[in-house]
């Protein structure tokens, strides 16, 4: 989980246009492969490749890659693979151009993993999924997860990225303390008698994670909001492995990389499942997608073995900052070599900071459209994102983006403002 601090990116703006001014190649060619040993079923993968969208500067495509790994049953691992992306793209304003589509994404990832759990809450089903969702436009990666399934990046350079956030209760004091502030309650298992086993857990519900889609048996405060990370690659390109914690459990990211080194993404996939079933067999489904991203006028080549490095835990921050005086001027063209440069990272899981944005798009978004779930809403219907909050002080009473009064309630429920109900406890997990 990162923390909340200043991050001196170059803006993306800028990116794109040194991109065109120097005649790069917009986009890589991508090469992918999965592989899975299945113990209780509950993974599911989605790929979708060369997605078409208008945008209002023509017709381009992105390509999309999602992993699932449910838990309590299958249920919300199908339901999200099969309904995520189309509430992620309905949540972006048509007839953008790529900088604002790229812009706008961060924030419509969040929406559609809140609306995606709402809908399915609904259905009164008890199971939930962890979810790993990337989206590559270009060399644009941007990445969103709730769970403890990970995405990495080696860079054609050599270096290692995380992608993603961990949200496991035993590995993130800042999720324990935001469910314990919300009224939920962390701890072990008790056996009786004082004895204390197994991870930390949230109860009621016995979930371990702090972030998930589903469990509608755990509480509200388990939240649906992912985290973001956005990346622009250098043109070199780079490898993604993104894999459940089947994988991770096993396999730290320096091996996974190091163990598939120069295979094709097929075999490199196959290989990390080996490698991490290996030692002690299958305990738990165990999926690995592998996402080459090639310089299209060149051939594949084996990937050059990482830098030494030290990584001190899975969220440590890896990107190249650029100095202060040069984060003043964005105007002002850059001359750094061509290398992975972030673009957005944001983890609260506080939806009035999520769904408000740096980027200057307020004027994109329809005004009295429910910015969740996308259902207009008259304008003495809709609540402000920043009802409750300081900044209200300083905002005019329309000034939004809107709620509409169910994803309201959701977010009061998911924020501690509000008794989320009596909830039936299960074991998840």
């Amino acid at each position: 989980m990162s923390t909340a601090r200043e991050h001196h990116t170059v803006p993306l703006s800028v990116l794109l246009k040194r991109e065109l001014a120097h005649e790069k190649v917009e986009k890589p060619e991508l090469v992918y492969g999965q592989a899975n040993q299945s113990k209780k079923g509950e993974d599911f993968t989605l790929v979708k490749t060369e997605c078409q969208r208008i945008l209002g500067d023509g017709v381009t495509t992105y390509s999309v890659f999602g992993l699932f790994d449910g838990h309590n049953g299958c249920a919300a691992a199908i339901y999200t693979k099969e309904n995520l992306l189309n509430n992620v793209i309905a949540a972006i304003p048509q007839d953008l151009n790529r900088e604002e589509w790229l812009a706008a994404l961060p924030r419509a990832l969040v929406a559609g993993f809140v609306k995606t759990d709402k809908e399915f809450q609904v259905r009164g089903q008890p199971s939930g999924t962890t979810v790993t969702f990337v989206i590559i436009e270009g060399w644009v990666v941007t990445v969103a997860s709730v769970g403890d399934s990970r995405c990495i990046l080696e860079s054609a350079e050599g270096d290692l990225y995380y992608l993603s956030a961990d949200h496991r209760l035993d590995c993130n004091e800042e999720e324990r303390n935001r469910i314990t502030a919300s009224g939920g309650e962390v701890g072990r298992l008790n056996t009786g008698g004082g004895a204390e086993i197994g991870p930390l857990r949230c109860w009621p519900g016995g979930l371990c994670l702090s972030r998930s889609i589903g469990d509608l048996d755990v509480g509200e405060y388990i939240v649906p909001v992912p985290y973001v990370k956005q990346v622009k690659l250098s043109t070199g390109g780079g490898r993604l492995i993104i894999a459940s914690d089947g994988v991770w459990d096993a396999v730290s990211a320096e091996t996974s990389l190091e163990c598939c080194r120069g295979m094709a993404p097929d075999a490199a996939a196959s290989q990390i499942v080996k490698e991490a079933v290996h030692p002690k067999g299958i305990r738990d489904d165990t999926t690995c997608i592998v996402v080459d991203m090639l310089p299209m006028e060149k051939p594949a080549i084996p990937h050059p073995a990482p830098r030494k490095q030290q990584v001190k835990g899975v969220l440590r921050s890896m990107f190249r900052k650029k100095s202060s005086e040069s984060s003043s001027h964005p105007d002002k063209e850059y001359v750094e070599p061509d290398v992975v440069e972030e673009m957005f990272e944001e983890g609260s899981a506080m939806l009035s900071e999520r769904l408000d944005t740096k980027y200057p798009l307020c004027n994109m978004f329809k005004l009295f459209m429910c910015a969740v779930c996308q259902v207009e809403i008259r304008p003495d219907e809709g609540v402000s994102i920043h009802a409750g909050s300081a900044n209200m002080r300083r905002l005019r009473p329309w000034d939004g983006p809107f709620l509409c009064v169910s994803c309201q309630e959701k977010r009061e429920a998911m924020e501690g403002k509000r008794q989320s109900g009596d909830r039936h406890s299960s074991e998840s997990d």
